[in-house]
This record gives structure tokens, sequence and C-alpha cells, in this order.
């Protein structure tokens, strides 16, 4: 058990289902006991500082989507270059976050956590309009057709991704054949729908100092 993903959901006060289903069961280490890790001093009277609030707000977004800081880093930055040249940046950081690989094969439940699609990616279990495609970071455009390796697909591991896809429903941006398991990208994430554990805002703050 990677007891890591445990505490960073108690050190950021939220659940951010870094364990797929186990997060959703009894034995969720975050659901016994949220309490931050280790000893901490409380401040008397200490309200948080902005600093420390846009911290936990980029750490939780990181976190949720299993990024390194320069990875992350680099999705915001390339965000806030298109400040003035898009509705909404708030918006856009998320859709490109999205649009990740290793995310939407996660997303149409080929995989019950993030890290365990970013694996399936990295160990070539996918192809992409036809080409084998095996970068998570890879943009997933509209239009694009991801389905399984039909070399993979008596793998052991596909027949449980059958019984996980029964009761899976996509986003409305992908359209998800179970049967075939294939998902082809129709559209754009929706802020609204894919509802991020946490202001967008104050993560631009952060990298903006």
């Amino acid at each position: 058990m990677n007891y890591d993903q445990c505490k960073t959901c108690r050190r950021l006060g939220q659940k951010l289902f870094l364990k797929g289903a186990r997060c959703l069961s009894g034995k969720c280490a975050f659901t016994r006991n949220s309490n931050a890790p280790g000893l901490v001093k409380k401040r008397k009277g200490g309200a948080m500082s902005d600093y420390k609030k846009s911290l936990l707000e980029k750490q939780a977004l990181k976190k949720w989507y299993g990024l390194s800081e320069k990875q992350f880093k680099a999705y915001v930055q390339r965000a806030l270059k298109k400040m003035g040249k898009v509705e909404n940046i708030s918006a856009e950081l998320i859709r490109e976050l999205e649009k990740r690989f290793d995310n939407v094969i996660f997303r149409s439940g080929f995989a019950e956590s993030r890290p365990g699609a970013r694996q399936m990616v990295s160990h070539g279990q996918f192809v992409v309009n036809g080409k084998p495609v095996n970068i998570p970071s890879y943009n997933v455009k509209k239009g694009d057709v991801i389905s399984v390796k039909e070399s993979k697909k008596k793998n052991p591991l596909f027949k449980n991704v059958a019984e996980l896809l029964k009761s899976k429903e996509a986003p409305v941006w992908l359209t998800l054949n179970k049967e075939k398991m294939e998902v082809k990208a129709i559209g754009d994430p929706d802020l609204l729908e894919v509802n991020p554990p946490a202001e967008i805002s104050l993560i631009f703050e952060f990298y903006s100092r």
C-alpha cells in the first residue's frame, strides 16, 4: 500500500481519490483519520496566510493530476500566457490538464486511478488513431480515437477493465464504446463538470508572485 498518497490527502485536508476504489471504501485512511500527519503546533489565533492558502491549492491540484512541480508549473505558465486571449484561463488550465492521455484513460474508466492509468499508458497498452502512443502527457485532441491494442485485449488485466467499464460513464466530451474498449474525444473538457478540488485563481496568484 502506498501510504504517501494517504498522507497527501491528510496533509492537504481533503480526499483527492488518489487510490481509486479504495478511497470510496471503509479502508480509506483519510476517512479514518483526516488529521495532518505528524505533530503540528497551532498558532494562537493565527489565520492562514494568503501564501499558505495558494500553496495548498496548488499542491491539491498538482497531486490530483499526479504531476511533478516542473510539469505542473509548465501547464500553469502556458495558461497564464493566454490571459486576455481566452475567455477563462482557469477553464483553459483545466482543459489542458484533462486532455492529458493518462487522465483520459482514467476518466474513461480503463483504470481506477490516475497513477494506474499512467502506468498502463507507459506500458504501451493503447493506440491513438491506430498508432501506438506511450506518452502520458500526450495531448488528446478532438477526433482522436483511443483503443486498447489488439494484442493486449487477451491480457487478464483487460478482463477486469471490461468489468469496470460496465458501470462507468465517461465525461460528456468523450464517447465510450464499452464493447470495443474504445473512447473518442468529441469536444473539450468543461470546468464545471470536472469540478477540481482547488480554487484555480489562487494557483495563478501563487505562480505570479
